[in-house]
């Protein structure tokens, strides 16, 4: 075998070359996705084929609040504490170091960073063998860690470093201009994202269920008498309203869900591989978080409370094939908790979905 005059043998180019050419066909994989959920998830498991580690994680920069750093449910044969919040703030003085010099970091090298810190503590419990900070212009907007490696007794070597980092610059320009797009297509009063990106990435959705027979649940939800809020304390307690009905609502579901704002006082919510059961055990818990919230406007206690409707895509049951018709079922479903009570949640089975036809015509919201 030829070695060159600094002792890199061919067998050493080659891997060099493989390597830039997977790196190549991940940064134009990656730079395809423009959800932000879907594109972590692709970084985790490139990652860990990459690095050979059996798990990894990430904490994401919330795009909209730009406030603290969230893992949520960002990581893959991750085992975290339950107990623990796994965030850490923007002003921490780790985000500080980890900007000034992006490159990987053990857990022993991160501690020395900010011994005996609350960060470093929480880091710490989730057992990783290297942290990478995605830095891009000068500020980070995720930060990367991998399990236990397969290799080498545990150790990454120097190339392995190089290799991760030199991922770690190209993946975060997939996660700014996918950070770009969540602002661009997020509901200020809300932060919830537009109905229009809603119907974009449920009609993905849709095509993926299609081809794997995976179910796939839309919610909708109406609060009730919302018109008499506005009227009755103005448009600013509305906002308020608005505001706090969706973060409950974001807060029920997970990081690979999707909620909207549909329009007006009305919210789109998808769960992603959710069977129907389960997706009405979801929106019964958001309809409950909702009543049991103690809305407090101006020194005034307010009851709200919301109407939903569900529905699910099923091939044998439901074989919707449009997004527009899915959520025209849930709409239907709404509409039907809307004229027999209020306050509850009704699925859009075929029986419900032929009765309200014929009490649909001149029912007001």
């Amino acid at each position: 075998m030829g070695v060159d005059s600094v002792g890199t043998s061919k067998l050493d180019y080659e891997k060099q070359i493989y390597d830039l050419n997977q790196m190549l066909l991940l940064f134009r994989s990656l730079s395809s996705t423009f959800e932000l959920s879907k594109l972590i998830e692709s970084i985790l498991y490139t990652t860990m084929a990459q690095m050979r580690v059996t798990g990894a994680g990430m904490f994401i920069l919330d795009p909209i609040q730009d406030n603290a750093y969230e893992m949520g449910d960002y990581y893959i044969n991750v085992d975290p504490d339950p107990i623990i919040v796994y965030s850490i703030p923007r002003a921490s003085p780790l985000i500080e170091k980890l900007e000034a010099k992006p490159i990987a970091y053990t857990m022993q090298e991160v501690k020395a960073m900010i011994p005996g810190t609350k960060e470093a503590r929480m880091l710490d419990s989730l057992n990783p063998t290297l942290l990478i900070p995605f830095v891009t212009k000068k500020k980070m907007n995720g930060l990367l860690f991998l399990g236990e490696h397969l290799e080498f007794g545990g150790e990454f070597s120097a190339y392995d470093k190089k290799q991760i980092e030199d991922i770690a610059s190209l993946a975060a320009i997939t996660v700014n201009n996918a950070s770009l797009l969540e602002i661009s297509s997020t509901d200020m009063t809300t932060h919830l994202k537009f109905k229009y990106y809603f119907f974009n990435v449920l009609s993905d959705r849709l095509e993926e269920a299609l081809a794997s027979n995976v179910p796939v649940s839309v919610l909708m939800f109406d609060i009730d008498f919302f018109k008499s809020v506005n009227d009755s304390y103005g448009h600013a307690c509305g906002d308020y309203i608005l505001e706090k009905v969706a973060h409950i609502i974001k807060k029920s579901i997970r990081s690979r869900d999707l909620a909207s704002r549909y329009g007006g006082e009305e919210f789109t919510i998808m769960l992603n591989k959710t069977t129907s059961v389960n997706a009405v055990k979801v929106a019964e818990r958001i309809r409950h978080n909702i009543e049991q919230y103690d809305f407090i406007y101006n020194n005034k206690h307010l009851r709200i409370t919301l109407s939903g409707g569900v529905t699910t895509f099923s091939a044998e049951e439901n074989p919707a094939k449009s997004a527009n018709l899915l959520v025209d079922q849930a709409d239907r479903a709404l509409y039907f908790s809307k004229e027999h009570g209020r306050n509850c949640v009704t699925f859009a089975d075929a029986a419900i979905l032929a009765s309200i036809e014929h009490h649909k015509e001149g029912f007001l919201k």
